[in-house]
């Protein structure tokens, strides 16, 4: 078994790497920059379509509010940005949100905001593959025609990718990422120039078409619903900023400033994308719609069911560049690409979160674990599955799927800078120098400033998307914060069970006798060998156990075991239901209920078979056994391994994958004294 899961392993993620090489996995920032903030980068390519479908329900007069929407937008990034750059600098250890909500404002709250980033994190993987599935259909026809299929394939691909380690698919992931914004620099740029310089008429290819509005004349309390609508759409744009707090550790030294510089890095590259794609789609007329088969009008009828309606940024590009032009490829390319890579943020981010919840006894344990390829692969996988689940359930509809959207995101950035005015009081209250004090306070009025922004902006979505599909989100949050609560309540309660009493108690009370009971089946080398070790035990009573289901077989077992003289006394129980277990159970009970003070082993011999065929021809009855026999009190079971010649040709099998070399291993001398940096040859399957 080990062989045949080994050997795909290593060719899918690679050879193991040591524990003392973490910290070559550590991030410089040109590739940190690509890792961390793909999602908040890539989020241009679907942001501002978001806001124009929204408007588009006034009809194509509601267009010209999108510049102010931008605005908004724009500000409330730098908000963000500027209040989690105290926070590196503050948390570094890698809780972000989390830590600093928990250190600052209690336990529910900290478990409220890791419910509100798992959520997030799972949708980031399931919008960010959607959508890029609809960029990559706008030219693929096959891909638009198996959307959950493609969807589903190119999450196992970034699984896989991730989990060969975080440097390896940042490294992978920098070269799409920056031709992408490049790519759309280019676009602003060359748009600006054709349209301020050249006097150039650029026309989207929906430029000729009309919007029928579903609400036509909106004027007061319901356009500002559909302007706060549309703002909280766009507020798309924001989602992954958290995820670098959550990722200082992953940073090389010094691991705050770092991080703080790709914070700002990030926050001015999407600012500027993102008011350039508006600003070229107005100037441009691209026509959006919700339900564009029978919004869209062409040509004085709607458009039909057939019509694929292309994202704000492909339709920009073939007006600036043209339709079918190498850049306009190169872009497209490019988008659908990044917006795959963008869910590469949940990827770095939902692992590591749930390692620090592991730790703290909310999640299972196995999360805090590293894998092969020192990332967290149980955290990374179990992202995958549920971002698949989300898939197949939306049918990979980024439409629907971005209305679950970024309800998540703010819950943390509220709650987490509340936590970080907490901070700054506390800290404030004891420290006398004026420098840091002045320092400290500017600090305090940022977060201050974002905590209120970003409450606003929760009221914002919460009231505008809440039955278009944010209850869903919400239900995530508090299944999430519900298992959370019932896990850490399970550990803390086994924890309180089996810790070491201070005052002797019964489990350091020497028991009176032990009852050792050797199962027999029949006489060969398994069944003498655990005889033999089981005398060699200081017990006080010793007997060999044996159950009737055959009486021809138990005839001649009787019979060769008197044969042979064994010192043992053989004790037969009658099963007419032809049951081994539940006859064991029963007379062990009986022995403990005769004299509670005794210990009973229970020893068992068993074969170690070296293929994974045969285990399913052996052993079964013994593991029901032992299964059984855990939940007896007083009760210990020990196997006897008895190893067939299978199990030696394994071992041998093994011994000779262990010492193989790789070409030019001997060369370059034992593994103590290759310089630094330098992997082990990889074991030869």
């Amino acid at each position: 078994m080990s062989k045949l899961t080994d050997v795909p392993k290593r060719i899918l993620i690679g050879r193991a790497l040591r524990s003392d090489r973490l910290g070559e996995t550590l991030l410089p920032k040109r590739i940190a920059l690509p890792v961390f903030a793909s999602d908040p980068l890539s989020s241009v390519a679907y942001a501002p379509g978001e806001v124009l479908l929204v408007l588009s329900i006034a009809g194509v007069s509601a267009y010209h509010f999108s510049p102010w929407i931008a605005v908004a937008v724009v500000v409330l990034m730098f908000t963000v940005v500027a209040s989690y750059r105290q926070n590196v600098h503050a948390y570094p250890s890698g809780g972000g949100d989390y830590e600093v909500a928990t250190t600052n404002l209690g336990p529910k709250a900290g478990l409220t905001v890791a419910s509100a980033l798992l959520v997030d994190y799972v949708l980031t993987v399931a919008v960010s593959i959607s959508s890029g599935v609809e960029n990559l259909g706008s030219a693929i026809p096959f891909v638009v025609e198996h959307k959950v299929f493609c969807a589903i394939a190119i999450i196992v691909l970034l699984t896989l990718m991730n989990l060969r380690g975080v440097k390896e698919s940042g490294k992978l992931f920098a070269i799409p990422t920056y031709v992408f914004v490049a790519g759309v620099f280019v676009m602003i740029a060359w748009g600006a120039f054709r349209a301020l310089v050249l006097g150039d008429s650029m026309r989207a290819p929906t430029a000729d078409f009309e919007i029928k509005p579903e609400h036509q004349g909106l004027a007061g309390f319901a356009l500002i619903f559909l302007l706060l609508r549309a703002f909280s759409s766009g507020c798309a744009a924001l989602t992954g900023v958290e995820a670098i707090s959550n990722g200082v550790p992953a940073f090389r030294k010094p691991k705050s400033r770092n991080a703080a510089t790709t914070l700002a890095l990030m926050g001015g590259l999407a600012v500027t994308m993102f008011c350039g794609i508006i600003g070229l789609a107005m100037a441009t007329d691209v026509k959006m719609a919700e339900t564009p088969a029978s919004d869209l009008i062409r040509n004085g009828a709607p458009v039909g069911a057939d019509y694929v309606q292309n994202p704000v940024i492909s339709q920009v590009a073939a007006a600036v560049f043209g339709q079918g032009t190498f850049f306009f490829v190169l872009l497209a390319a490019a988008t659908a690409l990044v917006l795959f890579l963008a869910a590469n943020t949940a990827y770095n981010g939902f692992p590591l979160l749930g390692s620090i919840l592991a730790q703290d006894r909310y999640l299972p344990r196995q999360l805090h674990t590293r894998g092969d390829r020192l990332a967290f692969s149980n955290g990374i996988v179990l992202l995958a599955g549920a971002a698949i689940l989300l898939v197949g359930l939306y049918g990979a509809d980024s439409t629907r799927l971005i209305q679950l959207y970024i309800v998540g995101v703010f819950v943390s950035f509220t709650l987490s800078q509340t936590g970080m005015v907490r901070h700054w009081n506390r800290h404030l209250a004891t420290e006398r120098d004026p420098a840091k004090r002045r320092h400290m306070v500017r600090s305090r009025a940022i977060n201050t400033f974002g905590a209120f922004f970003t409450g606003l902006v929760l009221v914002v979505v919460l009231a505008t998307k809440f039955t278009h599909g944010a209850w869903v989100a919400l239900l995530g949050m508090v299944i999430f914060y519900g298992t959370m609560s019932a896990i850490r309540k399970h550990y803390d309660r086994v924890a309180a069970e089996i810790s070491a009493p201070d005052e002797p108690g019964d489990e350091s009370v020497r028991p009176s006798r032990v009852h050792s009971i050797v199962l027999v089946s029949k006489v060969h080398r398994p069944t003498l060998r655990a005889v033999a070790y089981a005398k060699l035990m200081r017990t006080d009573t010793l007997e060999a156990l044996s159950i009737n289901v055959d009486a021809a077989e138990t005839k001649a077992l009787r019979a060769e075991w008197e044969r042979r003289g064994i010192n043992v006394p053989l004790k037969i129980l009658d099963s007419p239901y032809r049951e081994i277990t539940r006859p064991v159970i029963e007379y062990v009970k009986s022995l403990r209920r005769e004299s509670p003070r005794d210990a009973v082993s229970v020893i068992i011999p068993e074969y170690v078979v070296g293929h994974w065929y045969e285990h399913l021809l052996h052993n079964q009855s013994a593991l029901r056994l032992k299964g059984r026999l855990l939940f007896t009190p007083g009760v210990m079971v020990t196997s006897v391994p008895y190893q067939l010649q299978s199990s030696e040709a394994a071992k041998r099998r093994a011994k000779r994958r262990q010492e193989w070399s790789a070409p030019g291993a001997v060369r370059r001398g034992p593994v103590a004294e290759r310089p630094p940096g330098r992997e082990e040859p990889a074991a030869r399957p």
